[in-house]
């Protein structure tokens, strides 16, 4: 079963906004309640409050503040399961050795906490969808989806993003038109700032497709623009007319990306013939962190500011999904400092894109990160078991073809880039 979200805009009138934003202000109360229960209690006595503890306390706490009866009962309970959410993924990364990070905090009295339906709560019919609540007014909260959903709605939340626009994001559950299985061929990929992808087969073929930057286009402009704005006075008339534009050009660049990598990774999907599809497991958050000489300062902006590999590879993960294909995350530690002919193991500075190693080969930085993906994959094939078939080659076989091809290739051409739209017969094929 795949779960797809879709999000769109509503229109709820003047009545049902007021309704929305105190459902959502009673939400925000528990939470915060919530918060301050679990911080005091463990300050004090050492106790760890469990999201159990705190739902089983809801039927109390509604006869104390009768306020909580008029917002739907698995909403308060989804409200006390993000807390909790949030604390396991503070655990989580403090566990793992991150220092930077921080247990959740309380929510301003303007901020619009989203409302979350979960399996109930909700009434779908007739491309309209209705929220059940005990508000005093009784004004029905029903909202036109104009679209018929496919699939199982699991879950519908509500929610307003910083222009005041009204959202509903409506998850689905829906069986793939395939199921999955091992069909012997496999496509290992190396995702980067210049080149979005670097694919290699068991066959020895390849394609590069660069990364489309549209922060580079924008940079200089948003630079430009916050300057002005930082001159004026705060909060001026000026100040937000700078800001609002500042804003504008943010979501343009971020949505030129994204559509990019949606097109993009749709392309890589759809035309390989693999049903198992490897990419590296890359940890985005370390490698920005990680102390950088001063010619690598921007690696931090390309990586983070852009939205860039993180997300691709979640488009990357339910396309696949859709159509019946599955990706594996294989650990990409020294593959961009292996030579994937000799196994020389060398440093390189983030600017040597371009690999020239004692051994004679000369190939793109990329490309030799991708064929040691898949060479890891091959030694590691045996632990998923999801995986049936043989592979066409094995780890040496597989070797034996790319050392036959690399001395072929000696000045390096083996970019390969786009031409037209992708979604033209002019686009390449992953084979």
């Amino acid at each position: 079963m795949v779960l797809l979200t879709r999000k769109f805009t509503i229109n709820p009138t003047k009545k049902q906004q007021k309704i929305l934003w105190e459902l959502a202000e009673t939400c925000r109360l528990l939470y915060n309640h919530a918060l301050a229960e679990r911080q005091f209690l463990y300050e004090s006595y050492g106790y760890s409050v469990t999201y159990i503890d705190q739902q089983n306390a809801l039927p109390l706490l509604k006869k104390l503040f009768p306020r909580y009866k008029q917002v739907y009962s698995k909403v308060l309970q989804m409200t006390l399961k993000k807390l909790d959410s949030a604390y396991k993924s503070f655990f989580a990364l403090k566990k793992n050795g991150d220092n930077t990070a921080r247990p959740p905090k309380f929510r301003g009295k303007n901020y619009f906490f989203t409302l979350s339906y979960n399996q109930s709560g909700f009434k779908y019919y007739e491309n309209s969808i209705n929220f059940s609540h005990k508000h005093p007014s009784k004004i029905p909260l029903t909202f036109d989806l104009g679209f018929d959903p496919k699939g199982t709605i699991k879950q519908v939340e509500i929610f307003q993003d910083y222009r005041k626009r009204w959202f509903l994001a409506v998850n689905c559950e829906t069986s793939p038109p395939k199921t999955y299985y091992d069909n012997g061929f496999y496509q290992a990929f190396d995702l980067g700032i210049n080149n979005l992808v670097s694919a290699v087969n068991l066959e020895s073929k390849f394609i590069q497709i660069p990364n489309k930057r549209p922060d580079k286009y924008w940079r200089e402009k948003q630079a430009e623009l916050q300057t002005k704005r930082d001159h004026c006075k705060r909060k001026s008339r000026k100040w937000h007319w700078y800001n609002r534009k500042l804003a504008k050009m943010k979501r343009k660049q971020s949505n030129q990306l994204k559509d990019f990598q949606h097109k993009i990774s749709k392309v890589v999907v759809t035309h390989t013939k693999a049903n198992t599809l490897i990419v590296g497991d890359l940890a985005v958050k370390h490698m920005a962190r990680k102390k950088k000489l001063k010619n690598q300062k921007t690696l931090s902006y390309s990586l983070q500011n852009t939205g860039h590999i993180s997300r691709f590879v979640q488009f990357l993960t339910y396309k696949a999904e859709k159509i019946g294909k599955k990706i594996i995350k294989i650990d990409e530690k020294n593959t961009t400092k292996i030579c994937c002919v000799c196994g020389l193991k060398k440093n390189r500075k983030l600017s040597e894109r371009y690999i020239k190693c004692n051994c004679g080969i000369q190939m793109d930085r990329d490309l030799n990160s991708a064929i040691n993906i898949m060479s890891k994959f091959l030694q590691e094939k045996d632990q998923f078991d999801f995986l049936l078939h043989e592979p066409s080659v094995n780890e040496e076989s597989f070797f034996h073809k790319w050392k036959g091809f690399l001395r072929h290739t000696a000045n390096g051409k083996t970019k390969v880039s786009l031409r037209g739209s992708v979604d033209s017969q002019e686009a390449p094929c992953f084979s």
